[in-house]
């Protein structure tokens, strides 16, 4: 089966991307929360993808990173959450924020997603706290795991910073913002802007 999709985007609309490959427009569920970290409408974007297919349907999942996929799969470990409440999840709270809500047990947060009650609450806690994975580069803090952020990783390396420090320090200022509303609103691009800019002070 397909990993992932490669084409020109031609729409965006919430929870729903439109891409266009070799002549076939695909039409692709995506949570809003992943709109803002792929490309403009009408620029080459790729697309990580997850394939239900049942007797009665078959639908069409994307994520902008491989990353924003695996955290999808782990929400359809927990008894009651399909892929379309999922995305409804991820589309109403960024994944770091989902991870920081996990890690410290944080029920009232998780209630207060839309369409998750106090039961589903607790069932994801139960099935996901320290076991959420961010691909193989999970960097961990203080026994908590948080989502790195490869690129400003790269680009401070790229400038003679050591890797592992780099990463301890991206850690450290994740876990520190995971709870900031202001940076929360922000779209992958200028969290990672602000990332780097906060990284480049502490690691001077």
């Amino acid at each position: 089966m397909f990993n992932s999709i490669t084409g020109i985007i031609t729409a965006k609309l919430p929870k729903q991307l439109f891409l266009e490959n070799n002549g076939i427009e695909w039409d692709i569920c995506i949570p809003d929360s992943n709109l803002d970290m792929l490309p403009s409408v009408g620029s080459e974007g790729k697309v990580y993808t997850y394939l239900q297919h049942t007797e009665q349907l078959m639908n069409l999942f994307g994520f902008a990173t491989n990353d924003e996929r695996t955290l999808f799969l782990d929400l359809l470990k927990v008894d009651g959450v399909g892929p379309k409440g999922a995305v409804k999840i991820m589309s109403c709270v960024t994944s770091s924020r989902l991870l920081s809500i996990l890690e410290n047990d944080d029920l009232a947060s998780l209630e207060a997603i839309p369409g998750i009650g106090k039961k589903t609450a607790g069932k994801m806690i139960l099935a996901l706290k320290g076991k959420v994975h961010f691909g193989e580069e999970t960097v961990t803090v203080k026994g908590k795991n948080v989502m790195p952020y490869t690129d400003v990783v790269n680009s401070l390396v790229s400038m003679g910073y050591d890797k592992k420090t780099v990463e301890q320090k991206i850690a450290e200022l994740t876990q520190e913002l995971s709870s900031d509303e202001d940076f929360s609103a922000k779209n992958q691009k200028e969290k990672e802007d602000f990332l780097f800019r906060r990284a480049v002070v502490g690691l001077a």
